[in-house]
Parts: C-alpha cells; structure tokens; sequence
C-alpha cells in the first residue's frame, strides 16, 4: 500500500511537468477547451438543476452527432490552411437525394442512403479537383460550390418544398434508436480504455526500441484509467435514461477510425505535411492536387452523412435543409476544439469538444430560457477566443522552433 502512494505520486508530478512545458512550448492541445466546457457546464448545472440530468446528457449525446460530422470533415480541410464553405448546401443535397429517392420514387433506403452519400463525395471531389489543378483559392470554389449545391438541392425538392421521412425506416432510426441493455455501454466503456491503454503501451515500446522520447509505464496507465473514468461515467449516465444512442456509438466509431486514418497513415501524413507548407510538399515530390482532391472529397463524404443525421434527427427534408447557421456552426466546433486554422494542426476529436461546447451552450439556453441572440453571442465570443488562443500558441510554438 505505502509502494502505491509513491508511485500514484510519482505518476502525477510526471503529468504536471509534462503539462507545464508544453504550456511553455505553446502546445496546450485540448486543455482550453476542456476549461471551457467544464465552465459553461458548472454555469448552467447552477442555473438549472436538470442541465446536468441523464435525460439531457442522453439528448445533447445525440444533438451533437449531425453537425459534428460535418465538423469532422472541415477538420479535414482545416488540415491543409483551407476553408470548406459548401458543406451545409452539400449536406442539405445530400438529405434531398435520399428523401427523393426513397419517399418519391420508393427506391429502397439502403439503396437510396449510398446514392445521397455518393453525391456528397462527387461534390467534394469535384471542388476538391478544382482546387487543386486551378489553384484557386478553396474559399472562392467551395463558396460557388455553395450556391451550386444549394440550387440542385432546390431542383430536386421541387414544388414540394418538404419531404417527410418513414419515422420508422433506416435513416429515421440513426437517432432514434437506442441500446437499453446497459451490458452494451459498459462493454464499450471496457473496450475503448482497453483499445486506448494497448494502443499506448505498443507506441511505448516502439519508441523506446528505438532510442525516442516516450511515455513511461505510469503515464500509459493513468491515461488508460481517466480514459476508463470518463467513459464509465458516461456508460453510467446513458444507461440511466434510455441506454446507449447508435446515434453517439456511429460518431465515436467514425472519429475515432478517421483519427487512426489522420495519424498512423501515409495519407494522413502527406495531409498534415501540405498543411505545413504547400511549397515544401511540392518540392518534395507530394501529389497536391490528389491530397487537396481526397481531403475535399472526405469533407463532401462527412457533409453528406451529417445531413442525413440531421434530416434523421426531425424526420423531414426541407428547402432550409443544409441552411441556417449549420456552417457557422461546423466551423466553429473544428476551431473551437483546437484545430489549427493555420493549417498542420489537429485531430478529429476536436470537432467532437467543440461541439460538445457549442451543443452545450445552445442546450443550457434552452434549459433556461435565455433568448437566442444571448447564444450567438457567446458562441462568438468562445470561437473569438478559440482563434486567439490559436494564434498565441503558434507564435509561442514559433519562438521555440516548433512551427
């Protein structure tokens, strides 16, 4: 017993000198926006008793799953320093296809569900490749994409205007339907602190194989067992109100694959070395136009199967499907979460806290009846920070030669 308390010791004066220099090297990762949602939580759990309630948690868990795909895939485009304006008109086709197709004409949905993902990835690909052989700027050819996309989008819906989805279909069922054996979300808890913990151990040993800085033994373990708290405790919360949403399993599972895709792949290498420098990469014999092609087909591809989340999630497709501020929104949960908007800088879990953030705060002013110009306001003025936040860390990263 008197061994642990030393080691458990050892273990966190290990993780406060790791956090300490790479505060001062200007790499604070997730920690901002982690202070941020544990604020904005704190505020409205005293604010309204239930904010913080299973039922709530269970519904923001699944709220944030349309919109954070879409965020996903601007992380995606972020990567390489570019900016992505077309994915809510591409989502908002993509919701048109499938609601056309399958209501309309009755093709089966899992046949018309690929053919509206298919339509989001042409879209991207097309932008992308224009991109890249053009190079003109992916502000200017996303934001014609825009128009383009939201007109076709229109054509397809015709005189309509709105189509109403099977509320007991497949696409319908995507937010609807939820796993009430609590078995399913402790498994899951069980298996991702595991799958984190041997994950870390294997770089561990190859690291050190090899003569590289690592982790030790110690701080492969507490990760692995904060990773197991957390998940824990949401298993505990989900399980409490309806059980775990296939909603929240689809994004965790898609996040986590494209993370593996962004940081243990070659072309996930070539990404974040194009978002470095675009010259450098050329220079080095890097395929831009295929990079910057793939990366604006991947945002098409994540645009397209948020919108069917969102058409899901209301059980309808509409004229202002893909509109509003979706974009805003998307865009905001990427920076938020602390991906670069300077290019080379990033994972896939940062469109997951940054939504969760700007969910969070839209859940919080519903809850308590704040008047919706209050949440523009403070969600601008998180992302304000966010971007803030993002340019001192690059500077700081600059002065240590590390940008």
């Amino acid at each position: 017993m008197r061994a642990a308390v030393p080691a458990a010791v050892r273990a966190a004066q290990d993780g406060v000198a790791v956090v300490r220099r790479k505060l001062r090297a200007g790499e604070l990762g997730s920690l901002p926006v982690v202070l941020v949602l544990a604020v904005v939580w704190i505020t409205f759990q005293s604010l309204n008793e239930n904010f913080l309630s299973p039922r709530n948690l269970s519904n923001l868990s699944v709220d944030i799953v349309g919109t954070g795909l879409i965020a996903v895939g601007i992380v995606f485009v972020l990567l390489l320093g570019e900016l992505d304006l077309s994915v809510g008109s591409i989502s908002g086709l993509a919701a048109a296809v499938f609601a056309v197709l399958n209501v309309n004409n009755g093709v089966p949905e899992w046949l018309a569900l690929i053919v509206a993902v298919l339509a989001g990835t042409v879209a991207g690909t097309v932008q992308g490749y224009s991109i890249g052989r053009t190079r003109v700027p992916a502000f200017v050819v996303t934001l014609a994409g825009l128009l383009t996309w939201n007109g076709l989008m229109l054509a397809i819906l015709g005189d309509s205007g709105t189509v109403n989805l099977d509320e007991n279909g497949l696409v319908a069922k995507l937010t609807s339907y939820y796993f009430t054996d609590d078995a399913v979300a402790y498994g899951l808890a069980a298996l991702a602190a595991g799958a984190v913990f041997l994950v870390a151990d294997r770089d561990r040993r190859r690291r050190r194989a090899v003569g590289m800085p690592h982790r030790s033994l110690r701080a492969v373990v507490a990760r692995a067992g904060g990773i197991a708290v957390l998940a824990f405790t949401i298993a505990y919360l989900l399980n409490r109100f309806q059980g775990l949403p296939l909603a929240l399993l689809i994004f965790l599972v898609v996040v986590a694959g494209l993370d593996v895709v962004l940081r243990r792949t070659h072309y996930g290498r070539q990404v974040y070395a194009l978002g470095g420098s675009v010259e450098a990469a050329r220079r080095a014999s890097l395929n831009v136009t295929a990079v910057q092609t793939a990366v604006l087909a991947a945002s098409g591809t994540m645009a397209a199967i948020g919108g069917l989340f969102l058409a899901s999630r209301i059980t309808s497709v509409s004229q202002s499907s893909g509109s509003g501020v979706l974009l805003v929104n998307a865009i905001a949960a990427a920076v938020i979460g602390g991906t670069s908007l300077f290019g080379g800088r990033g994972t896939t879990w940062s469109a997951v806290l940054g939504m969760l953030v700007i969910q969070s705060i839209a859940s919080g002013m519903a809850i308590t009846d704040t008047p919706p110009a209050v949440q523009f306001v403070i969600t601008g003025g998180v992302l304000f920070a966010a971007v803030v936040i993002d340019s001192l860390s690059r500077r700081s990263q600059e002065a240590h030669g590390r940008a």
